[in-house]
């Protein structure tokens, strides 16, 4: 074991992804382990290791950390992504559990069939534009972050989320002026504009192979 974290997950984005741009931000050199086969997952099962019996787990610091919104406040608190006191903590922590939610609209797509497919889309685009990206908007009216004046675990959360609503809807930021602004200052920063870039760590849209492989693997 070469002491770096290492990632437990599927190979691909799912509720990993969110981590890895976490780590990537706060310049950790990573390792992952992708769950293929039901005896490679079955054996990690087995291990103990698993608290809840689900990935993705982040094997850091002696700990076997899992459940994404507690890893990602580990590394947050570690590496000084976490606000300045309680009361920033606790807006940060309501905008990642806000774009979250989104997320989890844009995560369960893949596992839909077709009339299901789009419907998700629909509703996707309608709780995004009524519901999520005006709260994320007036947030940064005349900030650089969404909380406080430092990069923060929620911009991190917020601009993943983001990236992946627009995969399906290209022009869902053309009434949030100040999230279209966000969006293009945050993706100049070096690790983030690194991690964009095509041979990154960052993975692909679902296909159908990582559908398969997770309904494989969790539901069967």
């Amino acid at each position: 074991m070469s002491g770096k974290p290492v990632l437990h997950y599927f190979d691909g984005r799912g509720r990993a992804e969110a981590i890895r741009f976490l780590l990537v931000v706060a310049k950790v050199e990573y390792e992952e382990k992708f769950y293929k086969t039901k005896e490679d997952l079955d054996k990690l099962l087995k291990s103990g290791k698993l608290m809840y019996q689900q990935v993705p787990m982040l094997e850091i610091d002696g700990i076997n950390m899992v459940q994404t919104k507690a890893i990602l406040s580990y590394i947050a608190g570690k590496y000084d992504l976490y606000g300045s006191d309680l009361k920033e903590r606790a807006y940060i922590d309501m905008y990642v559990d806000g774009s979250s939610d989104l997320l989890t609209l844009v995560l369960s797509y893949f596992f839909l069939d077709q009339p299901g497919k789009e419907k998700q889309l629909k509703l996707m685009r309608d709780k995004a534009v009524d519901r999520y990206l005006p709260v994320f908007d007036k947030a940064l009216k005349d900030k650089e972050f969404l909380v406080g004046n430092k990069l923060s675990m929620a911009d991190i959360h917020v601009l993943d989320t983001v990236l992946q609503v627009e995969e399906f809807h290209c022009d869902i930021l053309q009434n949030f002026a100040h999230l279209q602004a966000f969006k293009k200052r945050m993706c100049e920063i070096p690790t983030i504009k690194k991690h964009l870039q095509p041979g990154s760590q960052r993975k692909p849209k679902a296909d159908a192979t990582y559908v398969e492989t997770v309904m494989k693997l969790v539901f069967n």
